[in-house]
């Protein structure tokens, strides 16, 4: 018969597996990242932010949205800088695979320049990336790889080379998916689990780290993170 003792530590291991497991739950391979433990005002604390090229600095944040797919909490980029040519990115912390797949639910809120929501993954350094990107403004989903910190669109296979994605309506405030599958010099990417194409490129061959993305002055919000290392 256990004593209280060992009782209350079994309970005590028993809370944190719960914890851990509504925060970020999944099989061994496939982890979701939901953000409603995380704490309001603060950048998560498995995330870091970073940024290509120049501008106002990014602003990652959670927030509540009683709207979002997993209630309460939203990982959030906020800032309205508007530089053009400005990419804040969150990375996911100690994660890092070659081949696999990464989705995430994300909310257009607000921007003029922009109204942009991005996946990135083989993720080198804020210069050295692959990502794409769904546009509420140009109503597109396009492929980019971001190399020596110039970003460079990707045709979708069997379009001309000068091809610029794909048209996508992309609703404004509302919540939609967006999925990149990849493995070896192949990335397919789906849209609420619609595929739109297929890109095959092979700068970035080796391991490298997920995240997300946004441009100039999208105020986007994010959640179910998901992603599945293979």
């Amino acid at each position: 018969m256990p004593t209280a003792r060992a009782g209350g530590k079994m309970i005590y291991l028993l809370v944190i597996f719960l914890s851990f497991s509504a925060h970020a739950s999944g099989s061994d391979n496939k982890r979701v990242v939901n953000f409603d433990r995380d704490r309001v005002g603060l950048l998560a604390p498995k995330w870091e932010s970073a940024m290509t090229k120049t501008g106002g600095a990014p602003n990652w944040q959670i927030m509540v949205d009683e709207t979002a797919p997993s209630t309460p909490n939203v990982l959030a980029q906020v800032s309205s800088d508007r530089t053009a040519g400005r990419f804040p990115l969150a990375v996911y912390r100690g994660v890092s695979f070659k081949d696999g797949e990464v989705s995430v639910r994300f909310k257009p809120v607000s921007g003029t320049v922009d109204q942009a929501a991005g996946i990135v993954w083989r993720y080198l350094d804020r210069d050295n990336y692959y990502i794409v990107r769904a546009n509420a403004l140009e109503n597109n989903v396009v492929l980019y790889k971001v190399q020596g910190g110039e970003r460079t669109s990707l045709a979708p296979r069997g379009m001309p080379s000068r091809s610029y994605g794909v048209k996508q309506p992309v609703p404004k405030r509302a919540w939609s998916e967006l999925k990149v599958v990849f493995d070896g010099s192949v990335a397919a990417v789906y849209f609420n689990n619609r595929k739109l194409f297929v890109v095959e490129d092979a700068a970035f061959s080796a391991a490298g780290r997920i995240g997300l993305w946004t441009k100039a002055d999208s105020v986007t919000y994010f959640d179910d993170f998901t992603f599945t290392a293979r």
